[in-house]
């Protein structure tokens, strides 16, 4: 327990008395430590929470000058003064001005009767303070040893309930998803908005670090849980004392354990859907309902599907359907002679599996280099899963075909992979696919050419850089005028008064598609140009078109 300033006055050896009625809650005050000084302002050499002792030596007589020694002494964040009385030293009891000083800033003012060193003083706040200790160790000992042995039975809720029940801090471990996994109490099982927003923060950001914020009064953390890759995460709701803090890395120890025991625990059901997913693919021409049928026996139930191709971390090739795979998970790298190379693709092939519904994902061993594949439905944000769990590797995404076609897609998607590796971001096929390709693989000189030509006259204009910005987001908005205004911040006016002084200044009209798909194509141009080749996002097709 902290030493308060009421346990020193009970004290019957140390027989210390206030020199004035203090109020139960300054008494309440918690001390940290005991220092001796008869410096006429020693608030600088101070740290806070002290009891701070004086015979008075340099002690000022002078009311104003008593207010100003306070003054210094609390503004230092002393949690108590005490003034040493007895024969041979300046005072046999404490001196008005001081006591009136005192009780008006709320400082509370002790007297140390003659016979009572300060060094006695010193040594019991000293060893209540290694009490304190002692405790808070014990305690933190008892609640690891709690832990240790919750963690020996059989999943993340008695380790969960073990830690509320020592440390009366909520608990509740999510997935990489933010899909509940385990917790404490029921009451947890929803947490509030801002603690959704911190276990968003932590799952982009890896094992790299935690997040912690303060809502309604209440304190929120998060800690990621897993060794080498994200796993979970932790949230604790409430705030630790010091006992409980220093368990918090024996907690997340524990937790990452069994998370990691899980996923070694899922490898056969991850091989199981690799398999399922060969036996997919290794059918020229499926039948219409078997397709379907063994993509609903894996969980996949959407209508229409895609092929996902992603190469490897590492990895410069795409494989083909010929070579061997492998199941999608950990310790079944078998793509090699010393099995290691595939292990940074299990490991992403496991992360994509868990985000996919159905998880039908394998990866695919082939020259010149490991790939993964992917069969997901068409409504899956797949965007969002590679950013996640795949960043920065080239992908190719399939257009949405049926079940039974969904081969032809994987096939459209491993032709992608070239144009991924160029652009940097994943490179899905679709209708506007042919001027995405000139784009990101057309000679440069030619395509800024091009683009000089049709927006040439709009950067002589004095407002230029203006009137092509105005105009790149009409052409991007499909030609809303609402959402354009609201995009550049100015009136809708303000936007046709523009593009009407650009129309004129480059002789094109916005009613005709040629000159729309000519006018989009060449903001395309000079915006792949500023973000290095197409890193802005997945180009928007022009209006009208």
């Amino acid at each position: 327990m902290p030493l308060h300033l009421s346990d020193l006055l009970a004290r019957p050896d140390l027989r210390l008395s206030v020199a004035y009625d203090v109020p139960p809650p300054l008494l309440a005050r918690t001390i940290e430590a005991a220092t001796v000084s008869d410096l006429p302002a020693p608030g600088k050499w101070l740290q806070g929470g002290e009891l701070l002792m004086t015979i008075g030596l340099l002690l000022p007589e002078d009311p104003a000058a008593c207010r100003a020694y306070v003054r210094d002494v609390t503004e230092g964040g002393a949690a108590c003064l005490a003034l040493g009385l007895g024969q041979g030293l300046p005072y046999q009891e404490a001196p008005e001005p001081l006591t009136a000083a005192a009780e008006e800033a709320g400082l509370p003012l002790l007297t140390v009767p003659d016979g009572v060193p300060f060094i006695a003083v010193t040594k019991a706040v000293f060893e209540a303070r290694a009490e304190e200790q002692r405790e808070r160790l014990q305690r933190a000992f008892a609640t690891q040893r709690r832990l240790t042995a919750a963690a020996t039975g059989d999943g993340l809720r008695p380790m969960l309930a073990e830690w509320t029940a020592a440390t009366g801090v909520g608990a509740a471990v999510f997935d990489p998803l933010g899909r509940l996994l385990a917790a404490a109490e029921r009451a947890q099982r929803t947490p509030p908005a801002a603690a959704r927003d911190l276990i968003e923060r932590v799952a982009a950001r890896g094992l790299r670090g935690s997040a912690s914020s303060t809502a309604a009064g209440q304190q929120l953390e998060v800690q990621p849980l897993g060794a080498r890759r994200l796993r979970g995460m932790l949230l604790l709701t409430g705030r630790p004392d010091d006992a409980a803090r220093s368990v918090v890395p024996g907690l997340v120890s524990l937790l990452s354990l069994e998370l990691e025991r899980r996923h070694l625990r899922d490898e056969p059901e991850r091989r199981r859907r690799s398999a399922l997913l060969s036996e997919l693919l290794a059918e020229e021409d499926p039948a219409p309902g078997r397709a379907r049928d063994m993509l609903r026996s894996a969980g996949l139930t959407a209508e229409r599907v895609r092929g996902v191709v992603v190469a490897a971390e590492g990895g410069t090739g795409a494989g083909g359907a010929g070579g061997r795979t492998a199941g999608a998970g950990a310790g079944a790298a078998e793509g090699t002679a010393d099995g290691t190379a595939d292990g940074p693709a299990q490991e992403t092939a496991a992360d994509l599996a868990l985000a996919m519904p159905g998880g039908l994902v394998r990866v695919v061993d082939g020259a010149p280099g490991a790939v993964i594949e992917a069969v997901v439905g068409e409504d899956l944000d797949i965007r969002d899963v590679l950013a996640r769990f795949a960043p920065r590797c080239p992908a190719g995404i399939g257009p949405a075909t049926a079940p039974e076609a969904v081969r032809v897609s994987l096939r459209q998607a491993t032709g992608l992979l070239a144009v991924s590796r160029s652009s940097g971001e994943p490179a899905e096929a679709r209708q506007s696919q042919a001027s995405r390709l000139l784009l990101d693989l057309g000679d440069r000189r030619t395509l800024q050419g091009y683009a000089d030509t049709v927006l040439g006259p709009l950067d002589l204009a004095d407002n230029g850089e203006e009137l092509t910005a105005t105009l790149a987001a009409w052409l991007e908005t499909g030609g809303a005028w609402d959402a354009t205004s609201r995009r550049l911040g100015v009136h809708r006016h303000t936007v046709r008064n523009r593009l009407d002084k650009a129309m004129d200044l480059t002789g094109r009209r916005l009613d005709d598609p040629d000159d729309r798909f000519d006018l989009w194509l060449a903001t395309r141009i000079r915006r792949g140009d500023a973000s290095a080749t197409g890193a802005g996002g997945r180009p928007t097709p022009p209006p009208g078109r």
